[in-house]
């Protein structure tokens, strides 16, 4: 199995990361932050993770706020 020590994002998938910042920020906090339509028109995990999955530039954005959200550091 390979380790990947300096990826903070390892074993976390993006449901589980997009949950987390739902319940942290809302909906409507998290389209304060990412401004993507999936936050703002009728949000949901399941249409939001579909957007996202096909988007890269948005799931690196959401990857960027979790990581500045919750890092310890």
């Amino acid at each position: 199995m390979n380790q990947q020590p300096n990826n903070p994002l390892h074993g976390l998938t993006l449901e589980k990361l997009l949950t987390r910042l739902q319940q942290h920020y809302g909906w409507e906090g998290l389209y304060q932050q990412i401004r993507v339509n999936c936050f703002n028109n009728d949000p949901s995990i399941k249409s939001s993770l579909k957007f996202l999955r096909k988007t890269q530039w948005a799931r690196d954005k959401v990857e960027a706020l979790y990581l500045s959200t919750f890092s310890d550091g």
